[in-house]
């Protein structure tokens, strides 16, 4: 191990109404100097169990987006050196132990990207769209941000920082079940559709027509998600539904009204 102090570490969740699967989560961050968890109004009893673990619990309401909530919670860190997760992901002991190596030896990059491996009703992903799915998780707040178009936030990192691939990956839970990952797209697809008409983005009879049939070849086909059985036919077709609904209710979407 190197000599000399470590440096120091803030493991940054966000999460709502997740008692079943907040607790792996501020465990696998158990290499952390500290775990904010930023709560937006849980009644299940999320926010105690991660105050039980020894995390920093903040309620930030009225939910202000997940890129806005997740740099709220970096910026609530005591430390720069940020690592990130969702309340459904957790690092992989291989990951951990990854981290605490990269710790002890002192050279640290701005940045660092992993895979997540997506469960998906009952097995990883092997293939398809989602697969490496590689993210920035582990980063210096002072040199990369949460930026992107919600609900589908990324990790910007300045154009000068160095950023390093790790292969240990984080786990995603993706959903707990066929009927979690239907209200997920309801969800999503509308926080979607606001987004990009707020971006002055309009739909067009291609982003209904072509776009989502496109991204079922990809998924199913080009990136070899039928590798995947039957889950990977399921994934393939979700995907495809899910760029449908979402412009279809920006087709729907009045100018400052809400989707359909």
């Amino acid at each position: 191990m190197a000599e000399g102090p470590r440096t120091p570490i803030s493991g940054c969740v966000i999460c709502y109404q997740e008692a079943d699967r907040i607790a792996d989560c501020v465990r696998s961050l158990a290499f952390c100097d500290e775990v904010v968890v930023v709560d937006s109004g849980s009644t299940d009893g999320t926010r105690e169990i991660a105050t039980s673990l020894g995390a920093r619990v903040i309620v930030n309401v009225p939910f202000p987006g997940h890129l806005q909530q997740k740099q709220f919670a970096v910026e609530q860190a005591r430390f720069d050196r940020v690592f990130c997760l969702d309340a459904d992901e957790r690092c992989t002991p291989e990951l951990q132990a990854c981290v605490r190596e990269l710790l002890a030896r002192g050279e640290l990059a701005d940045a660092y990207e992993m895979p997540r491996h997506n469960h998906y009703l009952g097995r990883i992903s092997r293939h398809g769209l989602f697969v490496p799915d590689r993210k920035v998780r582990w980063f210096d707040r002072r040199r990369a941000h949460w930026g992107g178009r919600n609900p589908h936030d990324r990790v910007v990192v300045a154009a000068d920082a160095k950023c390093e691939r790790l292969e240990p990956g984080i786990e995603h839970l993706s959903y707990r079940d066929f009927a979690h990952h239907l209200r997920t797209i309801d969800a999503f697809t509308a926080i979607a559709a606001r987004a990009l008409a707020a971006a002055g983005r309009r739909c067009n009879l291609f982003d209904l027509l072509v776009r989502p049939p496109a991204v079922f070849v990809k998924s199913f086909v080009l990136k070899a998600g039928f590798l995947d059985g039957w889950r990977g036919l399921v994934i393939a077709a979700m995907a495809a539904y899910t760029d449908w609904k979402k412009y279809w209710r920006l087709w729907r979407l009045p100018r400052g009204g809400s989707p359909a």
